[in-house]
């Protein structure tokens, strides 16, 4: 959506992003799960001395059941908030076709309670419900608070958030493929810390917030995790 205005004889044009979206949040909640996670896993397994063959299997034990149920926690929790607004938008339907009138009262009264005076509100939720399609979207808008239909795809959130769980899950788990020991686990650190970093930088492209301050946080997060579950694994390994 883009809206134009001038302020001070400026044009100010700016655009919203779409924050509903779901495959866009899924991506970002994907990314950063997955590395989280997968890092504090690593690194937990590392702590306790294991063998680098025991540390592999946990990334990618990490990576696939992680992928797996944020996939799946991510469709069901969609599906399911896609029904509810699907049943709440038929028992308005179903009210709008029994009784308008009430109805109409219904929508003014919320015109009233937002500041339009008694004319405006009577004309305005008049208007509203001359069409019936209209009249849904407008109640749905203003009485339950969504929009119909832009709840996003559940299927297409479950899938992007397999992938981007499974690619932020990687990350950590790359070095112990190829190395083994303190440089392994000194390459799942520098790497988790970077990635960290950077998907922290991305997520200010989203919310609008200094990329460093994002970033930052990010990374501490993410590192706390990893320091914490190194020092159990540690500690647990060395009885």
């Amino acid at each position: 959506m883009r809206a134009v205005g001038t302020i001070g004889g400026v044009d100010d044009e700016h655009q919203h992003r779409n924050v509903n979206s779901g495959g866009a949040r899924a991506a970002v909640f994907g990314i950063s799960d997955g590395l989280v996670s997968n890092v504090a896993l690593i690194l937990g397994v590392a702590g306790a001395h294991s063998p680098a063959a025991a540390v592999r299997l946990a990334g990618v034990a990490g990576l696939i059941g992680g992928a797996f149920s944020m996939a799946t926690g991510e469709y069901i929790s969609m599906r399911a908030q896609s029904e509810l607004m699907e049943r709440e938008l038929e028992i308005e339907r179903s009210a709008i076709q029994r009784d308008p009138e009430e109805e109409r009262r219904e929508l003014a009264a919320i015109y009233r309670s937002r500041g339009l005076d008694l004319d405006m509100a009577e004309e305005l939720s008049t208007r509203m419900m001359r069409e019936p399609d209209l009249a849904l979207e407008t109640h749905a808008r203003e009485e339950l608070g969504f929009v119909p239909g832009a709840t996003g795809d559940p299927l297409q959130a479950a899938v992007v958030s397999f992938v981007t769980f499974a690619l932020g899950a990687m990350i950590p788990l790359l070095p112990w493929f190829v190395a083994t020991g303190t440089t392994a686990t000194l390459w799942s650190v520098g790497l988790g810390a970077v990635g960290s970093f950077t998907v922290g930088a991305a997520l200010s492209l989203f919310t609008g917030r200094s990329w460093a301050w994002s970033a930052t946080r990010q990374l501490l997060v993410s590192g706390a995790a990893a320091g914490v579950t190194y020092t159990i694994g540690h500690l647990v390994g060395s009885r």
